[in-house]
């Protein structure tokens, strides 16, 4: 069954989900912003079974007795043990309709628009760190960690969620969204680490020095803005980007408090550290 869901807003966008009974949702710890009374809410450490069954993301324990609660532990261990890794929330809080349809709504943290992504199965989808807000039990949420060269060059990009199943999902970033195919524009497109949203299984991710160690190279690095690295994404197949990266925001709301993250030149002499 389809989430029928509706994203309203403009510069700070919400999500109003609507459940039919049994149906079920989970999101981020945080990203919860009001429900009907009818629809129960219930905060778990175990990721979503993505079985369909409607309960919440309860983990079923492969074979019964000691063996199987010993193996569904460890499973929500490893679980608990990549989001902390990967700086995410703990634990997934689960909604679902009783006796009746319910409503539920969810928001991102930052100003900035929402998008609902329909997996068929046949594709994953990849997401920068606190994407995320909400999905149906029938997706599983999961963290990927990319390549060490890749991801210490590019930051943001070290570590992505990943997203699979049947279902929707919905996602939040900042500022404004575009959607691009690298396939439109030669195969290969280069972004601003910081504004890589979400994009399709199949398309391939990377990091790439900002000009070689020249004169023009170390202008783009010290006084750019960029630092020494760009994201690559390559391929064909659905790439979402945004306007506003954390990092430009943080720095102007420093500046506005009459600090400047970024110093004079900005780049690579930057002192943004989060």
């Amino acid at each position: 069954m389809t989430l029928q869901q509706e994203i309203v807003g403009n510069a700070m966008q919400m999500a109003v989900v609507n459940l039919h009974p049994g149906q079920t949702v989970y999101c981020e710890a945080g990203k919860f912003l009001f429900k009907t009374t009818n629809v129960t809410m219930e905060t778990r450490l175990s990721g979503p079974s993505g079985n369909g069954n409607g309960n919440g993301g309860q983990q079923s324990g492969s074979g019964g007795g000691m063996g199987g609660m010993l193996r569904q532990a460890m499973g929500t261990a490893m679980q608990v043990g990549q989001r902390m890794l990967a700086g995410e929330s703990l634990a997934f809080q689960y909604f679902s309709a009783q006796g009746g349809e319910g409503t539920v709504g969810f928001a991102g943290v930052l100003p900035g628009e929402m998008r609902a992504l329909e997996l068929d199965g046949t594709r994953a989808w990849f997401a920068e760190k606190d994407a995320f807000v909400a999905a149906e039990s029938t997706v599983q949420f999961g963290i990927a960690f990319q390549g060490g060269r890749t991801g210490m060059s590019g930051g943001e990009g070290f570590i992505l969620e990943k997203f699979t199943g049947h279902g929707t999902v919905i996602i939040a970033g900042a500022g404004n969204f575009i959607d691009l195919n690298p396939a439109d524009f030669g195969g290969r497109i280069e972004v601003d680490t910081g504004c890589v949203v979400a994009f399709e299984e199949g398309i391939q991710y990377g990091v790439q020095r900002v000009g070689g160690l020249n004169r023009q190279g170390i202008m783009n690095a010290v006084f750019g803005g960029e630092g020494l690295s760009l994201a690559t994404l390559e391929g064909n197949g659905r790439v979402i980007l945004q306007s506003l990266t954390i990092e430009s925001l943080a720095n102007a709301l420093k500046k506005a408090q009459g600090g400047d993250k970024q110093g004079p030149t900005g780049g690579l002499f930057s002192t943004h550290t989060g």
